[in-house]
């Protein structure tokens, strides 16, 4: 379709001009293209954009479409437009919506002829007050918060068609719907299926079913020999092979493969859905039960510990945000990237937070494919959600859709309410209407898949999402004496890497960073509390100040690597008790100067991945740090542990430390471990070291296994010398191993 665009104040007004505009996309980019406005991700150039969200726009296409026979139906179909919106075909509204995930579609049939002129009228964003210009006022609607501005998101709304839209030509009778469900057998060795089939209407012909294995054989099929509006076929299917996560076997995925057959024996449609048989429960963590002390006890901590097919999983990943401020320039190849990337640093689980959009079809076909479990939440986060019959209205609608839409994924691991909801800033309850449909909503629609109302939920733990604390603590102080069930955020944040904050930071306020300039635009100051996310003063506190820009990122990512392999590792040393850890936040919509991403936008790992993806090795040996700066002539404590997350069990071994300074290594020990269960941790021997008196500014502690050189691990330590070398002499080591081994 030829689509243009244009903008007026009042829907009953026409543009009195019309540019060019990209379906899908929105309707802010199509604007700025054609006026020839700069690049919205340099600088504050986005700030131009603001009026855009208060006015109407009207998209326009003529119909081109050849004449349709007695037999066909011509239909406007789409699968998202954001916000709110109506159809008109030549000026005649003929449907109207609020919500961006529910599809659209549109009978064309009695109304259009070649030439027609459809139109999409989009109302300005939907605010529940004028003011303050905050997320608050997304707080009646389906649209996602972070568009209102964040900590890490600047308040840039997007509007318009932001998923596939198009005309079609379809038979009279043709295919509505076709989903395959099923249920496995309690010990996996069956999967009873039911094909669920809509057509448009009751007619003559057949309905024809079959499940594919990998391999394309087909292990069972259906047919029936006349149809009706509604049909249920079924299959029996003995020893499936089962989906996987990440890290735990195979994601095994079928085919299955729905055709409608015409009166004369031909195919005349096909749907096709890719199908992984797994079973997922939220469980209990050991011990859970005994919690609350002493009788009589109330509630329990809920349980949020994966089990996927019968085996209790540790949750390893992180939190998904959108990879887009604008989502209609989201595609496969958006997603692919970075999905591999996550992948990569062994990742099993992403939790797709509810401030953002609940992503493209594709995202959903790469985690199945790739064994990634999503953490699915509805669009709500930090507002009262209040229950208006018009919000519960929409909200119904779209989260329908989205359950029907998602269900089938193999992929899908829960559905949660939304984003930090049961707070003092949010104050809804389990008794806040919108969470009791959401809860209603996924029982009716997808009663297999857990359901959490809101995260973090008592036991879990957001936060938090700095290297030092206020009160002087580091991670490596304060994250072991934490107990929390799951740490669903967390974060440590640094600058981004030197070359690219040059691409969208003037040159004239590249450096030395400073409040007020583009630095503060792009959230390394006043983004959260004080100067995050670039802590300014904390990293002059460990390195004075640094002499040029390169100096100041590596300092940073020296930081936030160390503390980001802190936080994760000692995560997974508290399992079983805790289940889970993914780090605020993943990845980014727009480029950040600084903050707790992983991948700066679009697509670049920092090195922070390097070191998150270094601690999430199925098994590795670690180091638990006492802190990272360290002065010459102290006592250096680092525990020793072996981590293990696979599924086998892990022969006994061998963990070699070294310590190396100033040029020198040091044999420290070597520790013998005994055999693993599979997914089970090893706490190992104390070291203890007087660190040596050596000119030096850093140091590392080494980590060998002879035979698994893919379990080694290395910390890099801050090291400041004070006294003389000349003065006491040669530099001596002496070591004292404590514990186990």
């Amino acid at each position: 379709m030829n689509w243009t665009v244009g903008w007026c104040r009042d829907p009953a007004d026409v543009p009195s001009e019309f540019v060019p505009a990209r379906v899908p996309g929105a309707v802010q980019l199509d604007w700025a293209a054609a006026q020839g406005w700069p690049d919205y991700t340099v600088g504050d150039n986005f700030q131009a954009y603001g009026w855009m969200e208060d006015v109407h726009w009207l998209y326009r296409a003529p119909l081109d479409f050849p004449a349709l026979t007695a037999s066909q139906r011509l239909f406007f179909s789409c699968l998202g437009i954001d916000y709110r919106f109506e159809v008109r075909l030549d000026g005649q509204v003929i449907h109207t919506q609020e919500g961006m995930f529910a599809p659209s579609e549109v009978d064309l049939t009695p109304l259009a002829a070649p030439g027609a002129v459809l139109e999409v009228l989009v109302f300005p964003a939907p605010k529940s007050r004028p003011f303050p210009n905050d997320r608050a006022q997304a707080d009646q609607s389906c649209k996602p918060a972070v568009s209102y501005g964040w900590d890490w998101h600047p308040r840039l709304i997007p509007l318009g068609i932001w998923d596939e839209a198009k005309l079609e030509i379809r038979p009279a009778v043709h295919l509505q719907s076709a989903e395959t469900l099923y249920v496995l057998a309690e010990d996996y060795s069956a999967a009873e299926l039911t094909v669920s089939v809509c057509v448009s209407q009751p007619g003559r012909g057949s309905l024809h079913w079959r499940l594919l294995d990998p391999s394309g054989t087909v292990l069972c099929s259906a047919s029936a020999d006349t149809f009706s509006s509604v049909n249920t076929l079924t299959g029996h299917l003995g020893t499936p092979k089962l989906w996987w996560p990440n890290g735990q076997g195979d994601p095994t995925l079928y085919t299955s493969v729905v055709e409608l057959w015409n009166e004369a024996g031909e195919i005349a449609e096909t749907r096709e859905q890719k199908l992984g048989f797994r079973r997922i429960r939220l469980v209990m963590a050991p011990g859970a039960w005994e919690k609350p002390v002493p009788f009589p006890a109330t509630r329990s901590e809920p349980p949020i510990t994966l089990e996927i097919n019968g085996r209790q999983i540790f949750g390893k990943g992180s939190n998904w945000v959108n990879p887009e401020i604008f989502p209609g320039l989201i595609t496969e190849e958006t997603y692919r990237p970075l999905l591999t990337l996550a992948k990569e640093a062994h990742f099993n689980l992403l939790r797709v937070w509810g401030g953002g959009i609940v992503n493209k079809e594709s995202f959903f076909d790469l985690c199945d494919t790739l064994g990634l479990l999503v953490w699915q939440e509805f669009p709500l986060a930090c507002n009262d959600y209040e229950g208006t019959p018009a919000y519960l209205a929409t909200l119904d609608r779209e989260s329908r859709a989205i359950l029907t839409r998602l269900r089938r994924h193999a992929c899908l691991a829960l559905w949660c309410g939304g984003n930090e909801l049961f707070n003092s800033w949010s104050r809804m309850t389990d008794q806040s209407p919108a969470l009791r449909l959401l809860n209603r909503n996924c029982y009716d629609l997808d009663p297999q898949t857990p359901f959490l109302m809101t995260a973090p939920v008592m036991g879990m733990a957001h936060g938090n999402y700095l290297f030092r604390y206020a009160d002087g603590r580091e991670v490596f102080q304060v994250m072991p004496q934490a107990s929390a069930t799951a740490y669903t955020e967390f974060g440590c944040p640094g600058p981004s890497p030197a070359e690219y904050l040059k691409t969208f930071i003037p040159a004239d306020q590249l450096f030395p960073p400073r409040p007020g300039t583009a630095w503060e635009t792009h959230h390394a100051f006043n983004a959260w509390v004080g100067d995050t996310w670039l802590q300014l003063q904390m990293l002059e506190s460990y390195f004075g100040p640094a002499p040029d820009l390169e100096t100041l990122v590596a300092n940073g990512e020296w930081l936030q690597c160390e503390g980001y392999k802190c936080l994760f590792e000692e995560a997974r040393r508290q399992k079983p008790a805790c289940a889970m850890a993914l780090n605020w936040c993943y990845n980014e919509p727009w480029p950040s100067a600084a903050g707790n991403s992983l991948i700066s936008w679009p697509r670049a790992p920092k090195p922070a991945y390097a070191a998150v993806a270094a601690a999430c090795r199925p098994t590795l040996a670690s180091a638990r740090l006492p802190r990272f700066s360290w002065t010459d002539g102290e006592l250096f404590c680092p525990e020793l542990w072996l981590l293990h997350d696979g599924p086998d069990s892990l022969p006994a071994g061998c963990v070699e430390a070294t310590l190396r300074i100033g040029g020198q290594e040091t044999f420290l020990l070597a520790w013998n471990h005994p055999p693993l269960e599979p997914n089970t941790n090893l706490a190992g021997p104390i070291i203890r070291v007087r660190l040596p008196r050596v000119e030096a500014e850093e140091f590392t502690l080494h980590l060998r296994v002879p035979g698994a050189p893919e379990r080694e691990s290395v910390y890099r330590l801050q090291y400041r010398f004070k006294v003389s070398v000349k003065a006491i002499g040669a530099a001596q080591l002496n070591v004292s191993p404590t514990g186990p081994g």
